[in-house]
């Protein structure tokens, strides 16, 4: 099994939305000068999550991925990890267990049935919303 290879980009914050150009430019420049198969982002030092924090991991997580890599994160809080379940990010952006021990990030959502029956089809019915019409 061959070990990956992993360079590790430490972000301090509050990160504002001028800075994400910059450390995109950073990963890129890192990743093109290495064969690194695993990005590690340390955010430990972040603070308190901001919707420019989000934009970061994800512009981040492209960068990576057009270089063949992926991002993990190192140190991230409660408030970081529900803020990208939040909007989606938990499956690209993962917790690196290797580096800072696994994140509980507490039991899964209920699972409520499909609107529709199954496959969430409708079968082309119409529900006005609340205040229209």
């Amino acid at each position: 099994m061959e070990a990956t290879k992993t360079i590790l980009l430490a972000l301090r914050g509050p990160i504002t939305a001028a800075d994400v150009p910059q450390l995109c430019d950073q990963l890129a420049a890192r990743l093109r000068d290495s064969d690194a198969t695993d990005a590690v982002c340390d955010v430990g030092a972040l603070g308190r999550p901001t919707v420019a924090t989000v934009n970061a991991l994800a512009r981040l997580q492209l960068v990576a991925r057009r270089r063949g890599c992926r991002i993990r994160l190192r140190g991230a809080g409660p408030e970081l990890l529900l803020l990208l379940d939040l909007v989606g990010l938990t499956d690209i952006v993962r917790p690196d267990e290797a580096h800072g021990g696994p994140v509980d990030t507490g039991p899964d959502p209920p699972t409520r049935p499909s609107p529709g029956g199954p496959g969430g089809r409708t079968a082309g019915t119409t529900v006005p919303c609340r205040g229209t019409r």
